[in-house]
């Protein structure tokens, strides 16, 4: 039968193997380093093993030490997001994951309207094309580019966007019709689902061979195009500022073919379902889009 280890005992250890010191891990907690000493050495005869290697110039783990390590320390973690959660602050703080342009070009210039609207939430926001994995508990929902990838997620679409050239107003002034494109500087996204080829489509053309600039994400496009560098094939949405400001603008709109689409999800384990945060949070986000609320979250 394995022996019963007190919590305090495997905290002790933690320290320890984290810091690989005894005297490190004393101050950290505030004991005396033969109490650490005595707690791991008490610890090993429980275990039956040696985590430690006591050398002349401190101390290094074992291989059984270390793997043990890795165990504790993850165990650590999660027990401190939990504590965390049930907190009074943790119970109000929403930990957003969000697409990079996404966030960049639509919330984050709204994150000032929702946190005076709604003062007793803190958000934590992270932007990357890597979807959040849920299994670690470290985001609450994810807002997501393409298609929402994993299983037993509630998805919520948010809802449609149109995607047509935009550029700079300077370069609007030659672009009359779908054929005046063809001999600009177009701007590619690489990541993005709907591509000049899907435009040109559209429109009854052949789309150029190459595109004249390439970037990887959709707010680096839409800078570019409102520096004059070009005509960027994005979504509006992610173009609000720069079209409300006239840095850019739609040269043929209303005279060619749009493309729509659903390009944004956000996404979240069931069980998150029950974090007010999270709910206030998709309430306000539909309401800002105009979009029907998930029933998931009413």
């Amino acid at each position: 039968m394995r022996p019963v280890i007190p919590l305090s005992a495997i905290r002790i250890f933690e320290a320890a193997a984290r810091r690989r010191s005894f005297k490190a891990a004393a101050g950290e907690l505030g004991l005396s380093t033969s109490a650490i000493s005595h707690a791991v050495r008490k610890m090993e005869e429980g275990l039956g093993v040696a985590l430690f290697e006591r050398t002349g110039q401190g101390v290094a783990l074992t291989a059984s030490g270390e793997t043990l390590h890795d165990h504790v320390g993850r165990a650590f973690e999660v027990l401190d997001r939990g504590l965390d959660l049930v907190t009074s602050r943790g119970g109000q703080l929403l930990r957003l994951h969000c697409a990079p342009s996404f966030a960049a070009q639509w919330l984050t210039p709204r994150l000032a309207r929702f946190l005076n609207e709604h003062p007793g939430i803190e958000v934590r926001l992270a932007a990357g094309m890597d979807y959040a994995r849920f299994t670690t508990d470290d985001f609450d929902a994810d807002i997501v580019y393409g298609p929402p990838r994993g299983d037993g997620l509630v998805r919520m679409p948010l809802g449609q966007e149109t995607v047509t050239p935009l550029c700079d107003p300077a370069r609007a002034a030659a672009i009359r019709s779908a054929a005046d494109l063809v001999g600009q500087t177009l701007i590619q996204s690489d990541n993005k689902q709907l591509r000049w080829p899907n435009w040109f489509e559209a429109n009854g053309l052949a789309a150029p061979a190459t595109a004249g600039l390439r970037f990887d994400r959709s707010f680096l496009a839409l800078a570019a195009a409102a520096d004059g560098l070009g005509v960027a094939l994005e979504s509006t949405r992610l173009a609000e500022r720069e079209l409300a400001a006239g840095r850019l603008v739609a040269p043929l709109a209303g005279t060619a073919e749009d493309l729509r689409y659903v390009g944004h999800h956000l996404v979240f384990p069931s069980a998150a379902r029950r974090r007010a945060p999270l709910r206030v949070f998709a309430r306000w986000l539909a309401g800002e889009l105009g979009i029907p609320l998930d029933p998931a979250l009413a």
